[in-house]
């Protein structure tokens, strides 16, 4: 069977690393890349052995699928002619500015039998992984997301830059939806919220508080889920997890559990247990393009998709608009 021909358009820092992974991986030919500065273009290409187009349209002549790592205001109308031009799409997150993108891209692959892979990178991190085996039915969410200031994010505020992760994590941790959003930001090195805090209810009970930050002296990637049947602490940044909960008191011990305590008594008696689950060496992004290219060929729909990408961004709009009303009324 002949490669699967794959193509980048835009080879800044993250689409040159879309290009690193695809030219190693097997199955997958990296066929082209294309960026508005030709320059960086004929740089990635000649690292990594592939042309350089000219345009778009040329890159996507010589492709069956693509990733997309441009600047967020032009993830729509990139997307759109690739999908017009029926070709499977990677798209970084956001998937796009506003909804209305974001419904006019999936109704477009929809319509023509065509896939959206968002690229929301924490779902295949090492420590979400490790945590596939656990049934996730959390009632309280804290999560805090912090960088140190880098200008090549401020195309977006820190909502769609660094929260949209968290979000788009506890989306897919909460099966119910949104029934109240209230957020808090400030702008401070840059013209849109540079630190934000959300609180998310949901029609289940659930409540989620996030924070983010782009100006913090200090990293953190930590999000904490708090259940009926105990408590997980995840670190992005380590790429671990670690699990508190209660179990039956006939329910055997598994390797790498520990026996803390117990509660209760007679048939009700249950012990507190702790895990620190297996976490295997996985490059998130390679594997996140991986699976791509995998549904790209099989058809089947993406771990990710444009509909989960679009629900993330209708979340991340009404924390942004909240935050907008606060800063008016100022």
């Amino acid at each position: 069977m002949d490669p699967y021909r794959i193509g980048v358009v835009g080879v800044g820092h993250l689409g040159s690393l879309h290009a690193k992974m695809l030219a190693d991986m097997p199955g997958v030919r990296l066929s082209g890349v294309y960026d508005t500065d030709p320059a960086r273009a004929a740089d990635v290409a000649l690292r990594y052995g592939t042309r350089a187009e000219e345009t778009l349209d040329a890159l996507l002549d010589s492709v069956d699928a693509v990733t997309i790592a441009t600047t967020t205001n032009a993830h729509c109308a990139v997307a759109l002619r690739a999908l017009e031009r029926g070709k499977h799409v990677f798209l970084e997150k956001p998937i796009t500015q506003t909804v209305a993108e974001a419904d006019a891209l999936c109704g477009a692959a929809s319509g023509r039998g065509l896939i959206i892979q968002v690229g929301h990178i924490e779902r295949f991190n090492p420590a979400i992984l490790a945590l596939e085996k656990y049934k996730i039915e959390p009632m309280f969410v804290e999560s805090h997301r912090l960088a140190q200031f880098n200008p090549r994010g401020t195309d977006v505020g820190v909502v769609l830059d660094l929260m949209i992760h968290d979000i788009d994590l506890i989306l897919a941790f909460v099966h119910s939806p949104v029934r109240a959003v209230e957020a808090n930001g400030v702008a401070v090195v840059s013209d849109t919220a540079d630190i934000a805090n959300a609180r998310i209810q949901f029609e289940n009970g659930c409540v989620a508080n996030v924070t983010a930050s782009r100006i913090s002296q200090r990293k953190m990637r930590k999000m904490r889920l708090f259940q009926k049947s105990g408590y997980i602490s995840i670190d992005f940044s380590e790429g671990t997890a670690e699990v508190f909960r209660l179990v039956g008191e006939d329910e055997p011990d598994t390797k790498g559990t520990m026996m803390l305590g117990e509660l209760g008594s007679g048939k009700h008696r249950r012990k507190i247990v702790y895990e620190l689950p297996e976490v295997k060496e996985v490059n998130a992004l390679r594997y996140e393009l991986e699976l791509f290219a995998r549904a790209a060929v099989s058809g089947t729909r993406p771990v990710v998709s444009g509909e989960d990408g679009r629900r993330a961004l209708v979340v991340a709009n009404a924390i942004m608009e909240k935050i907008s009303q606060q800063s008016f009324s100022m």
